[in-house]
């Protein structure tokens, strides 16, 4: 097909899921359908919000804002309370979906938005830290530092303490990059492991290093994204130290990652090892980079010969994966439901475990970030 041919089937799917979704039916959020759950301020959502929020600021078209306005504020009361969000879980996840609320605050004036920032602020004082100073990814997994946790939590703190703490924790969210990139980042790949547990203790890790065995693709993805929706929110000149780290950090690993994209254009679940038994190609974490590389384009980073290699997997994507089901509904298949480490599913981090997760269509987990390659791609 065409670019705008794939375009204009990009633009049908956005369509309907306008037409099905909203807060009390998110037909994007397969997870919380496969088990039942009611809905409930959750990660899964804001990923979708968020992308919505950046159509609105790329098109000007109401309709985007209107229904991420309809939507957010479902689940927030008006002193600030959140459907469903409870600060002693200490889970980064229920972060990120407040990173909407910025930009919903600027266009609706709505102070709920305004205190509801401070309830998830709240929970970032007060969150658990590993030895190394880094957050918690969750109360449940102790001293366990995700990759996920990276996207999931810190570019809503970055821009809360921009807004309204004078950058004074800036060091702390810098010190945690660094973290990561010393103890995460494998030297031979350029690629960083799924997690790090700092006890070392975990049956994931391995005791010498704290570090858990794959590189997940969405994982590093997530980390992709927080490098990037960062950068663009630092001040080049006023932030040099902070700013000239990230770039550094984030043009790194582009250029790892470029390394394992394959001749279709995506990346594989496991992404080192495209060619292993049962890995794929898949669409949430190739997503993610597309945008990643095209959005760093955008913003001078990355020079203009990037844009190719997203525009690559972005078709790669629409050709294997985004069709018309036999009801002529738009699909977007290959992407992951879920994977992580520890809890009760005994996840053990090992290869076997991230080839056994369902692979599912019209996730938005893949959906969100596939909008936005595609806001950058279309121009």
């Amino acid at each position: 097909m065409e670019k705008n041919e794939i375009f204009d089937m990009v633009d049908s799917y956005i369509g309907e899921i306008l037409e099905k979704g909203g807060p009390e039916m998110p037909v994007w959020n397969q997870e919380m359908i496969r088990q039942g759950k009611k809905p409930h301020w959750n990660y899964i959502d804001g990923c979708m919000m968020t992308a919505l929020m950046r159509l609105f600021d790329s098109t000007g078209d109401r309709k985007y804002l209107d229904f991420c306005d309809r939507f957010i504020d479902y689940y927030i009361g008006e002193d600030g309370s959140i459907l469903g969000f409870r600060e002693e879980e200490y889970n980064l996840d229920n972060i990120k979906e407040g990173s909407v609320l910025f930009r919903l605050y600027d266009l609706t004036g709505k102070e709920k938005y305004r205190r509801a920032m401070d309830v998830l602020y709240a929970q970032l004082r007060h969150q658990p830290r590993t030895a190394e100073g880094n957050f918690w990814h969750k109360q449940i997994y102790p001293d366990q530092v995700w990759l996920d946790g990276l996207y999931m939590g810190q570019p809503f703190y970055l821009e809360y303490e921009k807004r309204y703490k004078g950058k004074g924790n800036y060091p702390d969210i810098l010190n945690q990059f660094r973290t990561v990139y010393e103890i995460m980042k494998d030297e031979e790949t350029g690629l960083y492991k799924h997690a790090y547990d700092s006890s070392k203790s975990m049956y994931w890790c391995d005791p010498a290093t704290g570090l858990s065995p794959h590189y997940w693709l969405r994982a590093l993805g997530w980390y992709f994204m927080a490098l990037v929706d960062i950068i663009e929110l630092l001040d080049r000149e006023e932030d040099r130290e902070f700013y000239n780290f990230m770039t550094r950090v984030f043009t790194e690993l582009a250029d790892a990652l470029l390394r394992y994209q394959q001749p279709d254009g995506m990346w594989y679940q496991v992404a080192d090892r495209p060619e292993a038994d049962r890995n794929y190609p898949e669409t949430s974490g190739s997503s993610i980079i597309a945008y990643g590389l095209a959005k760093a384009v955008s913003l001078g980073i990355l020079g203009p010969e990037y844009r190719a290699r997203a525009e690559e997997a972005f078709f790669g994507i629409c050709e294997k994966y985004l069709y018309r089901n036999g009801a002529g509904e738009m699909c977007l298949g290959g992407t992951c439901l879920v994977a992580g480490l520890g809890g009760a599913q005994r996840r053990d981090g090992s290869y076997d475990y991230y080839m056994s997760e369902p692979v599912v269509e019209n996730e938005a987990k893949g959906i969100a970030p596939f909008l936005l390659a595609y806001i950058y791609l279309r121009g």
